[in-house]
């Protein structure tokens, strides 16, 4: 067997692919069972009872997860003048106007969050077919369209996570590192999770939260009793 093999079928041992687990045993046995050389991320899998097919089953949103991502995001913000002034005073990484697009468009794309001034829309709308396959596409929803560029700079640094749920009806979130504390760990996939049921929409039927689970980005999934993350919030 070859070597990674070996090291996956280790790692799914002592995990019933069938069970829901606590939120506390789950995330032990996600910690336990990361073995890479690098501070894993943490990823929660949230399986909704929507097809975002249809525009009233869309769930989209952002969450500030109350102790961090445990990555550095970097920030582009499309400001001009004092707003681009406030930008790069918040902590932006890039800030620009037409310069910007330009950037983009020859396929320099070194952000992971993209910010964007409302009179700047028209602009960063030519870009619609390069940021909107990659999730970057500044949005008012979710908060990154605005006039106060500093608070969300200041936002995106600190842990707002953005999310939005995938063609198969799933929602994927990172929700901090290996490194962080289980009670760290669990409050931040409880604020994802309810940041997710408050943005249920209006067209979805039936159950809505079908299934959760979490997983280190080398490591096996395990299955999440949802019932227990409201449990630990209400205890």
């Amino acid at each position: 067997m070859p070597k990674i093999a070996k090291r996956v079928a280790a790692s799914r041992e002592g995990i019933d692919r069938n069970k829901l687990y606590a939120v506390t045993d789950a995330v032990g046995m996600v910690k336990e069972r990361a073995k890479a050389k690098f501070d894993e991320t943490v990823e929660v899998a949230i399986n909704l009872g929507v097809d975002p097919r249809h525009a009233d089953q869309m769930v989209r949103g952002v969450v500030n997860l109350p102790n961090g991502t445990g990555r550095t995001v970097r920030v582009a913000v499309f400001a001009r003048g004092v707003k681009a002034d406030e930008a790069k005073a918040a902590g932006a990484d890039i800030v620009g106007a037409e310069d910007l697009v330009e950037q983009i468009q020859g396929g320099t794309i070194d952000f992971d969050r993209c910010i964007a001034t409302p009179d700047l829309m028209p602009l960063v709308g030519r870009l619609g077919k390069v940021l909107g396959p990659r999730g970057l596409m500044p949005n008012p929803k979710v908060g990154t369209v605005t006039v106060d560029v500093a608070g969300a700079v200041k936002a995106s640094k600190g842990g707002a996570v953005e999310f939005r749920v995938e063609k198969a009806g799933i929602v994927h979130a990172g929700v901090g590192k290996v490194s962080f504390t289980s009670d760290a760990l669990i409050e931040n996939i409880r604020a994802i999770l309810d940041a997710v049921q408050r943005a249920k929409p209006s067209g979805a039927k039936g159950t809505y939260l079908q299934r959760v689970s979490i997983s280190s980005t080398m490591g096996p999934g395990v299955k999440v009793d949802p019932a227990t993350i409201a449990a630990q919030a209400n205890g």
